[in-house]
C-alpha cells in the first residue's frame, strides 16, 4: 500500500464534505489527511486528501468521486510533480532551565514562537510532514500539552494547474 495524495475540487456547498468522506468510508478507506479550503473561485473548494491504497482502489475511488455532482475535477499528484506542506501549533512545556534549548530547535527549523507563557512556549512550523514529524519528535523530550496538525496542503508544480473547466 502507498501513500496517495488527491486533490479534488468541488462546488463549494453545504454537504459536499460529507458525502465524499462517505465515499471513501463505505470503501473501507482510513483517510490519512484531509484539508479542505475555497480556491481562487470563492463557488470552488479544494480538498486535499491523503489515504493509504494500491494503484487500483485508488483508481476505482477516484470513478466513484467523479460521478458524485458535487465533484468538478480529480486529481492524484505525483510526489515529483508537486509541492506539499503542512502547518502545525506545538504547545511545549518551558521551564527557565529549557526554554533556551527550545527556542535554539525552533531557530534551526526556521519555525516560529508563537506564543509565551510562563511555563509553555506554543509553535508554529510548516514544511513537508517529515520535517513537522522531526521537531515533534525533538521537542518531545520537553513535553508537549497539545498539537493541531492542518494536514497536508499540496499543489502541482511550475505551470501545470488543474482547471476546474476539465472533468
Amino acid at each position: 500500500m502507498a501513500k496517495h495524495t488527491l486533490s479534488i475540487l468541488v462546488e463549494n456547498h453545504a454537504g459536499v464534505l460529507s458525502r465524499v468522506a462517505g465515499l471513501f468510508s463505505r470503501r473501507g478507506f482510513n483517510i490519512d489527511s484531509l484539508a479542505v479550503g475555497v480556491t481562487e473561485n470563492p463557488d470552488i473548494s479544494r480538498m486535499t486528501i491523503v489515504v493509504d491504497g494500491d494503484d487500483y482502489i485508488v483508481e476505482q475511488v477516484s470513478k466513484q468521486l467523479n460521478k458524485l455532482v458535487d465533484v468538478i475535477k480529480i486529481k492524484n499528484l505525483d510526489d515529483s510533480e508537486s509541492v506539499s506542506r503542512e502547518l502545525a501549533l506545538i504547545k511545549v512545556s518551558a521551564t527557565a532551565s529549557t526554554r533556551s534549548e527550545i527556542v535554539q530547535l525552533v531557530e534551526i527549523f526556521r519555525a516560529n514562537i508563537i506564543d509565551v507563557s510562563r511555563n509553555t512556549l506554543t509553535i508554529e512550523i510548516s514544511g513537508d510532514t517529515d520535517k513537522v514529524k522531526a521537531l515533534e519528535d525533538l521537542l518531545r523530550q520537553f513535553g508537549i500539552k497539545e498539537i493541531v496538525r492542518t494536514g497536508l496542503i499540496a499543489i502541482e508544480r511550475g505551470n501545470k494547474v488543474i482547471n476546474a473547466g476539465e472533468k
